[in-house]
């Protein structure tokens, strides 16, 4: 399945691939929940508008199963389906940008055994009539606390991303804020008449950034409720841990190289992937559980058998 086009115009294959992978409060990652590999929906056909520009038709409607975003409605149902079986263990599903859909809140509301947390995207309004973004910038600063900005390297553009700069690490000082706001349904068929969601938004902005620095500023939309400062700064050192999934990606793709695969049907692909998941998360428990403990005996993660074919392998010679 075309997944678009690359710089020289080619069509790139493959699928998709979304993924939930559980880690607790530490940071530590316990194993990979979920790796879904939906193939990619046609895009919608588009009409030229008056001023010219290509657009959908607003009569066109993709069915929400075949949008991206029913990936991350899924991963709630997943989620809710292991709440069952451990009843005394709080859940909360951390997701970025993409997940900020008015559907995965109704989703939530349907069976409500865990939490989100979602980092939002869309300014939209809410029941009050305001608008997002303001409801929470007009209120009182609750508190501030540092944020550490991990470095970044640099990319280059790629097929379906921008150019990204070479970024320096640091700490961040912020302003944190937060409120309760209901988010209103779109005027969407079969949402429309949908009562509001009753959750809270976190906001946390750096007001006072180095010159020549793009300040951090983060909203932040729950389901958990927010009492206080330190619960606020909770859901935000939750939310920082969001990119141990992109450390484990990062590892599926470097170091299992799933990319490379040239198997020619997706179900193979399915399979591979499903395999290299379970690797890179070794890989990856490995790897912070060495720089932590690196004097932490080697039958804790592995077998007798799997430590003798490594002890092998090791004196092997040519």
């Amino acid at each position: 399945h075309s997944l678009g086009s690359n710089q020289t115009g080619a069509q790139s294959r493959g699928l998709h691939l979304h993924s939930t992978l559980a880690v607790t409060t530490a940071g530590l990652p316990l194993g990979v929940l979920r790796a879904d590999c939906p193939q990619p929906h046609p895009k919608p056909p588009k009409v030229r508008s008056r001023n010219g520009t290509l657009t959908a038709p607003r009569s066109y409607q993709v069915p929400i199963e075949q949008k991206k975003t029913f990936s991350w409605i899924e991963g709630v149902r997943d989620l809710n389906s292991i709440a069952r079986q451990i009843p005394g263990t709080r859940i909360v599903s951390v997701m970025d940008r993409e997940a900020d859909v008015f559907d995965l809140f109704d989703e939530w509301r349907q069976d409500p055994r865990i939490d989100l947390l979602v980092r939002a995207m869309y300014d939209r309004r809410t029941a009050a009539g305001a608008k997002l973004f303001e409801s929470v910038r007009s209120t009182p600063v609750r508190q501030r606390c540092c944020i550490r900005i991990p470095r970044q390297s640099a990319r280059p553009k790629l097929s379906r991303q921008k150019a990204r700069p070479a970024r320096k690490g640091r700490v961040a000082d912020v302003a944190l804020r937060y409120t309760q706001v209901e988010l209103q349904a779109p005027s969407r068929p079969g949402l429309q008449e949908k009562a509001p969601v009753e959750v809270w938004i976190i906001h946390i902005v750096e007001d006072n950034a180095p010159p020549g620095v793009e300040p951090l500023e983060w909203f932040l939309l729950t389901t958990m409720p927010i009492p206080d400062a330190e619960t606020a700064l909770r859901c935000v050192r939750w939310y920082c841990l969001r990119w141990r999934i992109e450390d484990w990606h990062r590892v599926l793709k470097s170091g299992c190289r799933i990319e490379e695969v040239q198997h020619k049907t997706a179900e193979r692909i399915r399979r591979a992937v499903a395999i290299n998941a379970v690797v890179a998360w070794r890989i990856m428990l490995m790897t912070l559980l060495g720089r932590e403990m690196p004097e932490l005996p080697a039958d804790v993660l592995f077998s007798d058998v799997e430590i003798e074919v490594l002890r092998r392998y090791a004196k092997k010679t040519g």
